[in-house]
């Protein structure tokens, strides 16, 4: 009997130490002032890219990858501590995926032409007709034909990366539309009952 109560006190003491160990994985993704490695690395491509960080990419966290974390996080309405977590990680695989959008189907267009399509995927974020998240919005079946044809997969270059930002920030060329479509290629018969707004460039803007 006592033996018994040993060892279950044993398996207990080692649940509880493992339990309370820090999680190695959790603390590796947040990045500080300090950090430094691949993961850093990354980051800042990404602010680079993206018109946030206005050097290349060192490794190193430093006082200027830290200043381009609190402004996108400020632009993406994150909290603004310049650390970049889990969120922060998260939203700019939001913009890229954002951004394929963007340059999968407006690539010709005007800059304004390329943020009001940015502007509609950001409207549909907030609006309860849609998903809530970026990837269910994208993804959603039918809502976009680069998804479809298979141009969300090309590589967005870095006036579509802008377009995302500068629709983020607040500029909606689209006025607060949830659809926009071409005319000329459409075949949906639904899409061309929406409410018309207005023309950009080849796309029609709609309610």
């Amino acid at each position: 009997m006592k033996r018994m109560v040993r060892t279950s006190f044993a398996i207990l003491l080692t649940f509880l130490f493992f339990a309370f160990l820090p999680d190695k994985g959790q603390a590796q993704a947040v990045l500080e002032e300090g950090s430094e490695g691949y993961e850093v690395t990354v980051l800042q491509q990404d602010l680079h890219r993206l018109g946030y960080l206005p050097v290349a990419a060192t490794g190193y966290f430093g006082p200027l990858t830290t200043e381009a974390v609190r402004n996108f996080q400020y632009d993406f309405n994150l909290t603004v501590d310049g650390i970049a977590g889990p969120g922060t990680k998260h939203r700019i695989q939001e913009v890229h995926k954002m951004a394929r959008i963007v340059y999968g189907e407006a690539r010709g267009e005007s800059f304004e032409g390329q943020v009001a399509v940015a502007a509609v995927m950001k409207n549909r974020l907030y609006s309860t007709q849609f998903p809530s998240s970026v990837s269910e919005v994208i993804f959603q079946r039918n809502a976009f034909t680069a998804v479809q044809d298979g141009q969300y997969y090309l590589t967005p270059d870095a006036t579509a990366y802008r377009a995302v930002v500068e629709a983020w920030r607040g500029w909606d060329p689209s006025a607060g539309s949830l659809y926009y479509f071409n005319p000329d290629i459409a075949t949906s018969e639904w899409i061309k009952t929406r409410t018309p707004e207005f023309r950009i460039g080849k796309h029609v803007f709609a309610y």
